[in-house]
């Protein structure tokens, strides 16, 4: 059996790898969209988390907000950053659940006899979980809209917080294929993401830092995901939950996941061509 074709070099042109690209970009996109249990649960999450949180938890989250003098209005002009985090790391579950599927069932030794450059494989994962996770945000801005958020940030607002949610997505799709290539199953892969989907309670998404526990409130007030969630709170709202500037929490969400990113993206492409070779 041959094994993948060099992504650079005379044999393989630019357009011919980017044609590639494209195809495993499809075949992703089809692959979410031929799976309805998982696109309605990623479809419907947002929906059910938004009206959770600001309906039943609301009054009582929104009386600690208010106590820790973070924000002026209801509990929805609060939480739609950490929601739309949330939602991204519950969708980093159907990404490592993706690749170990490619990884376990026999399809990528069937790419190894084609004539396909091998990063290509995984572009089509990173680019199908962006988009599905930007679909996602989007239902959260449409959700938190019609409940009562009040955003007053300008366009420059607007783009600069969609760069964040772009890089932050991106890092953590690498992220969870990282996950994926490690994993022995679709089954452990899923169990390998489950932690991600506790780090934003462990944040300011939902209560400012201040109101948590003496042992909590410096991990929630210095992991990676509040600097994200209090840039995009900043960028939309004009205010933090722990009072940094929105520049210096811009700063530190984009050193964290592009730290991130190059880590992972580097580490997923090894992971993936040890997996591979010899096969």
């Amino acid at each position: 059996m041959t094994a993948y074709a060099p992504a650079h070099g005379s044999a393989r042109s630019l357009a011919t790898s980017l044609s590639d690209t494209q195809v495993m970009i499809a075949r992703s996109l089809r692959r979410s969209v031929r799976d309805p249990e998982a696109f309605i649960t990623a479809l419907a999450l947002p929906v059910i988390l938004m009206l959770l949180f600001v309906y039943v938890f609301g009054g009582a989250f929104n009386a600690g907000v208010h106590t820790a003098g973070a924000v002026a209005g209801g509990y929805a002009n609060y939480v739609v950053p950490g929601l739309i985090v949330l939602c991204a790391s519950y969708g980093a579950g159907t990404t490592a659940v993706a690749v170990a599927t490619d990884m376990s069932n026999g399809i990528v030794d069937r790419f190894r006899s084609m004539p396909v450059a091998a990063w290509t494989v995984l572009a089509g994962q990173i680019v199908a979980s962006l988009a599905r996770n930007l679909l996602a945000t989007a239902l959260v801005i449409g959700v938190g809209l019609a409940v009562g958020w009040r955003p007053t940030g300008g366009a420059l607002d607007w783009l600069a917080a969609a760069g964040l949610i772009v890089l932050f997505i991106t890092a953590l799709s690498w992220l969870a294929a990282c996950f994926g290539l490690v994993a022995g199953s679709p089954e452990a892969a899923t169990s390998a993401t489950f932690a991600l989907m506790f780090i934003p309670y462990l944040s300011s998404a939902f209560v400012p830092a201040s109101t948590m526990t003496r042992v909590l409130r410096p991990i929630a007030a210095n992991q990676p995901f509040t600097p994200l969630i209090e840039a995009m709170r900043g960028l939309w709202m004009g205010y933090t939950s722990t009072g940094t500037s929105v520049g210096h929490a811009a700063l530190l969400a984009v050193v964290y996941f592009g730290g991130i990113l190059i880590v992972t993206a580097s580490l997923a492409s090894w992971l993936f061509r040890h997996r591979t070779a010899g096969h």
